[in-house]
């Protein structure tokens, strides 16, 4: 993330969010991976927004739609039956906007939208550790955790709720949970 501040997220009672936040190597994309199915069959259309932190292409060159935005359409849509998707050059933008990317998500109505990465975006979050990598809790520098699953006991600071890392049905159900709780979730914990 540059060193200029996030730029403020537009919340409504409609579109829950919820950051997945660690340091690198701690499974947020593991954890998704994992957790996606079981909210899946309990109901819940959740949609993923996830932070790159380097050039990627999702098109493949020579295909006809790598060509047309290599020509400089802007956005690419590429569609079949089976799925569609969305493809927009950023050049001379520092970082990706996680607001505008909300916004585009927020038309196809998901009941959740849990955001992988931006950890220094101003939105609720769910904190994953891992004892062993040896890099500090993100917790107790920011007042948008609001839970941290960990791989060991910890004490959290008041109003932040602790779960085992590895118990996959206690964070699917707190996950199921967060969208009832999103109304008086959309603001800092205080300090």
């Amino acid at each position: 993330m540059s060193s200029a501040m996030p730029a403020p997220l537009r919340f409504d009672d409609r579109l829950p969010l919820l950051g997945i936040a660690a340091w690198s190597g701690t499974g947020k994309t593991t954890l998704l991976e994992r957790l996606l199915p079981r909210l899946t069959a309990r109901g819940m259309r959740a949609a993923v927004i996830k932070h790159a932190h380097h050039a990627f292409d999702v098109d493949q060159p020579g295909k006809d739609s790598h060509r047309l935005r290599q020509a400089g359409a802007a956005p690419m849509l590429v569609a079949s039956g089976a799925r569609w998707a969305l493809m927009m050059e950023t050049p001379g933008q520092q970082e990706a906007d996680l607001a505008a990317l909300i916004e585009t998500v927020r038309p196809l109505a998901p009941d959740l939208v849990l955001v992988e990465g931006f950890k220094a975006w101003p939105l609720p979050k769910l904190e994953l550790y891992r004892a062993e990598l040896g890099q500090p809790l993100r917790v107790a520098d920011d007042p948008w955790i609001k839970a941290v699953a960990s791989d060991a006991p910890l004490v959290t600071p008041p109003g932040v709720d602790a779960l085992a890392l590895d118990d996959l049905e206690a964070i699917a159900d707190w996950v199921l949970a967060w969208p009832a709780r999103w109304p008086t979730e959309q603001v800092p914990r205080l300090e």
